[in-house]
């Protein structure tokens, strides 16, 4: 008998890559602090997981951020305005995004253990292709090589809407889509992964709403870090995750429980549903 589950759909940073999904925070402070309108770490991790323009739309849309370059500039931004932005933005989310392409510690085993079970692996994220060239080299290096990388642009439209999940599934042949698992840490990805017909499973301590990498939160004061963290799993089960975990190294268990609801003849949101919190370590997964 094959395995219930046919596909998992990784993000890229903040789920399989750069712990606190530093790189494109990083590259839009620098960016707009060089254009004389600062923008506060909190402002930009808001819209993270969109595509890069439309995260970029999204900040010169923000009122706050808008009011500012007003005052700086005299003008409104205008979709002048956004382009030029994006334009010095990808260059430095490229430069960015190299030094922050290490894999999240147990990434490249859960991507061994997925492939052992015969279940094919893709991905999917908000980085343009020019973007990704540098850190699908490092992935490789370090032993995970989805089938196909999804990028910003490859579809007419990015997260939230469900193109880039269904895009995937088409390239790795994987249907249907309920029997596919969508993995990411930014609520957008959640919602894209639900508007697709996949399970979702929210990864909170590595990505984006902490935003510290290993180093950093391992070193905040335990009750800081315990709800810095179910804070994150609540944002992503607001958005309908079915499961949450702190990180990837703990996908394995959730599989199983995956692969077990499918053949039960369930169908993604039951989890949700159901009320029951979805911390594997806590269901004794």
């Amino acid at each position: 008998m094959t395995f219930p589950v046919k596909a998992v759909i990784f993000d890229w940073a903040g789920t399989m890559v750069d712990f606190g999904c530093k790189a494109p925070v990083n590259a839009l402070l620098g960016v707009f602090a060089g254009e004389g309108v600062p923008i506060t770490e909190a402002e930009a991790r808001i819209d993270m997981g969109k595509a890069k323009y439309d995260h970029v739309t999204a900040l010169l849309s923000d009122p706050d951020i808008a009011a500012r370059w007003t005052a700086h500039t005299g003008a409104a931004p205008a979709l002048a305005d956004i382009d030029r932005v994006y334009a010095l933005v990808e260059p430095a989310m490229i430069e960015a995004a190299q030094r922050a392409a290490a894999l999240i510690p147990g990434a490249a085993q859960a991507y061994a253990d997925l492939v052992a079970l015969g279940i094919k692996v893709g991905s999917g994220t908000g980085y343009t292709p020019e973007m990704m060239a540098a850190i699908r080299l490092r992935a490789a290096e370090q032993g995970y090589t989805p089938e196909v990388v999804i990028c910003a642009g490859d579809t007419p439209s990015g997260r939230p809407a469900p193109l880039m999940a269904w895009a995937a599934l088409i390239a790795m042949d994987a249907w249907p889509a309920h029997a596919a698992i969508k993995v990411d840490d930014a609520p957008v990805g959640i919602a894209e992964g639900r508007n697709a017909g996949c399970w979702t499973v929210g990864v909170a301590a590595s990505g984006n709403a902490v935003g510290l990498d290993a180093d950093e939160l391992a070193a905040l004061d335990p009750a800081d870090r315990t709800a810095r963290i179910a804070a994150a799993e609540q944002a992503l089960k607001a958005q309908g995750a079915d499961f949450v975990i702190d990180d990837v190294s703990h996908l394995l268990p959730v599989v199983h429980r995956i692969a077990a609801a499918i053949a039960a003849g369930q169908k993604p949101g039951h989890q949700q549903k159901s009320g029951e919190r979805q911390n594997p370590d806590e269901l004794g997964a």
